[in-house]
């Protein structure tokens, strides 16, 4: 079935005015695509039932998470309401529950023994800006020499998720590597990126980095499935179970919600030092 190429572009124009990321719109381009060539049908013949037959398909096709399947659905939502303007029964699709799963982090001493043994003076880097001030894997790469204040010692994230500027906080350990780095690469690209990718043509992309610290997680023997945002992870926890305030803790990573910062209440280990009622009551006896 061939697409009305049109049709497409005005799906990406909408999503351009809405101020989705980049990658929002690549990503729902590229659902949007899959859903109409299964289907196979006119666009005026489609209906709820397409879209349920649709997101069953992708459920039992291989290990679609429910997130990933909400995508799905909210691309389709999306393109239907705004660019086809079609009022739909949403309660016919509707969308999955997400599994309350904690995230996997690496210990205290994993990391250290990751920062110890990593002898890449630019992969360390990326590993200390995760772990040592919280960034997203996409704000590492977006980062600016400008946004490095050793002053104030905070690094400034300029437009993160959700297009926020934000602040955190630049430990003296990741700044004195960060300026190794800076003097063995010298990075001078014309837009002032502090990571550049292949010949220095523009700024390393995330993939990269993700792939730099797979690569260390493998060949230093940690049997753990984690990535580097596992380091974003790590770096809340810590600060959480160091005593830091929760509130503090959700603007350092820029979360728009303290719902999506609660979670790590659950990773910490908040039963240090606390004794169960059962033992209390077998100790006065």
């Amino acid at each position: 079935m061939k697409i009305n190429k049109q049709l497409l572009d005005r799906f990406e124009m909408d999503m351009r005015l809405r101020g989705m990321s980049d990658n929002t719109k690549s990503g729902y381009k590229r659902d949007v695509i899959k859903f109409l060539e299964y289907c196979g049908k006119p666009i005026d013949k489609l209906s709820e039932e397409d879209v349920r037959q649709y997101l069953i398909h992708r459920m039992y096709q291989g290990s679609c998470s429910s997130s990933t399947l909400n995508v799905y659905n909210a691309a389709i939502r999306f393109f239907f309401a705004i660019t086809l303007n079609r009022t739909m029964n949403y309660l016919q699709m509707p969308r999955f529950k997400k599994q309350k799963s904690l995230p996997v982090i690496l210990s205290r001493n994993e990391i250290q023994y990751l920062l110890t043994n990593c002898n890449n003076v630019k992969h360390k880097s990326f590993f200390m800006l995760a772990y040592g001030g919280g960034l997203r894997v996409s704000e590492i790469a977006a980062l600016k020499v400008c946004d490095i204040n050793s002053k104030s010692m905070r690094i400034f994230i300029r437009a993160g998720k959700g297009k926020k500027d934000r602040y955190t906080i630049l430990s003296n350990e990741c700044l004195c590597v960060l300026r190794e780095y800076w003097s063995m690469y010298r990075p001078k690209h014309k837009e002032g990126w502090l990571f550049t990718g292949i010949k220095n043509v523009t700024k390393i992309t995330p993939d990269a980095i993700e792939v730099a610290f797979k690569s260390w997680i493998k060949r230093l023997g940690i049997q753990k499935n984690v990535s580097i945002h596992s380091l974003r992870h790590a770096f809340a926890t810590h600060l959480l179970e160091d005593g830091i305030n929760i509130f503090q803790i959700k603007e350092l990573l820029g979360h728009a919600s303290l719902n999506s910062t609660t979670v790590y209440l659950h990773l910490a280990n908040t039963t240090a030092g606390v004794v169960s009622p059962l033992d209390r009551g077998a100790a006065n006896e």
